[in-house]
This record gives C-alpha cells, structure tokens and sequence, in this order.
C-alpha cells in the first residue's frame, strides 16, 4: 500500500467515526464559549474605558493592584463622582463625601454660612445632612396645628413644582438647629418666616399613645407634646427611613 493510499484511508476512518449531530454539537459548543469570552470582554472594556475627563484611561493600567475587583471598583467610583459633578477621586479611594455628592449622609460639618444652599425655588438643603427643607415653613390656615393634621399638610405640600414632602423625624428635625445662631437658629439670609417657637417631628412618643416629640427653635430643646397641641409644621424632602422615626 503506497503512503497516498493509506493517508486517505485513514481520512476516510475519521470520517466515519464523527457523526453530522455530534459535528453539529462540537460546533455549538465553540460557538457558546466564544460568545462567553465576547461578553466578558465587552463588559470589562465598558468598565475600564474612558468615560470623560479626568478619569483614568484603561492604558494606564496600575500594576500596583494585585486584585483587580479593586481596580474596577475605583474606575466606578470615579464615574459616579463624574456623574455627581465632583473631581474623579484619586486611585483607591471612595466616592463618599466627596463634594458634589449631597445623597443623604451625615459625615460632614460646614460652617453656618455655607451649610446651606437652595437648590431650586422654595426648597433648601443642608450640607450636612443631604436633606432638603421647605425655605418657609408653611403655615397651616389656622395657624399651629395638630400632629395628625401636621403630618397631612406635610403629605399634601407642594414646593417649587414638587411633591413628596413630609414630616420630618425627631432627629432630621434637630439636625436642622445651627448652635452658633440665635433663635431660631438657622440663617435667616436664608430660611424665611421660621418661628422662634415649637416644630412638631413625625416621631410619636414610646410612652402611650397621645404624644409625640417637637423640638423648640426659641431654646432648642426637644420634648414632647399632646398630639392635639397647637404647633408649627416645617416639612422635609428625602427618602424616608423607618429606622428613623
């Protein structure tokens, strides 16, 4: 047998011993596993891709991580601070507290006369909390009012086009007070018609059922009120925690 006839010889075996289904089924699975490769590897130049100034190209790659979860996680901290308005941060760092990013946090503690800042027609937020507060507290028709009917105003307030608005817990409402002010302890360049009075906050009493706490912007004290008790109404904008009340 000449070495032509057994090469085809040979070709024609391995023919015979793969079947057009399990072809079928080889080619199937190397397509699957491309596809999977394709996929990691798009989604990781999404994440390691320029996404505008002042953030680090995927080029300049830091061989200082040995993990690179680490990396990708700085490169998303670096878009949302992008997304937030504020400067990209630095390599390894966070995007917490950054400026620019005023989500509801409490880590911060600026000075009374650039805590506050409105941020669109009737509403003012605090720096130092995230919240957002009505710049005048509204005054019921009637004047002070009860709890339940404070909580209802709150519910139903419109400010500068928006809904939304409740009453705040004990502990957003006392955040609120400036210590270094005088009654009514927050700036009145920017905060009109606060009463140096009693503002009544979401949070019911643990004791019984008919009270719940207001705190006093003429001695900034909390305490406690009947909830029929005659007080201000100062509504706030954020999302609600239930741990809070």
């Amino acid at each position: 047998m000449t070495h032509d006839e057994t090469w085809a010889q040979r070709q024609s075996i391995g023919a015979t011993t793969t079947s057009p289904k399990e072809e079928r089924t080889m080619r199937s699975t190397s397509n699957r596993w491309l596809s999977g490769v394709g996929v990691v590897v798009f989604a990781g130049g999404l994440v390691l891709a320029n996404f505008g100034g002042g953030i680090t190209s995927a080029q300049a790659h830091d061989y200082a991580y040995k993990n690179p979860f680490k990396q990708i996680m700085t490169k998303l901290d670096q878009i949302l601070g992008k997304l937030n308005g504020a400067p990209a941060p630095a390599s390894g760092g966070g995007s917490g507290g950054e400026v620019g990013n005023y989500t509801t946090r409490w880590d911060t503690n600026h000075p009374s006369d650039s805590r506050f800042t409105i941020v669109f027609p009737g509403a003012v937020m605090d720096k130092n909390t995230g919240l957002v507060w009505d710049q005048s507290p509204m005054v019921a028709p009637t004047g002070p009012t009860s709890w339940t009917s404070a909580r209802e105003l709150c519910l139903n307030r419109t400010v500068g086009g928006t809904r939304g608005w409740r009453l705040p817990s004990v502990g957003e409402l006392t955040s609120l007070i400036e210590p270094s002010l005088q009654p009514p302890y927050v700036p009145g360049t920017v905060f009109t018609g606060v009463q140096s009075a009693a503002y009544w906050s979401a949070t019911a009493s643990a004791v019984g059922t008919t009270s719940a706490f207001s705190v006093g912007f003429h001695d900034s004290l909390v305490g406690t009120s009947s909830k029929s008790t005659p007080n201000h109404v100062w509504c706030v904008r954020s999302p609600m925690q239930e741990s809070l009340y």
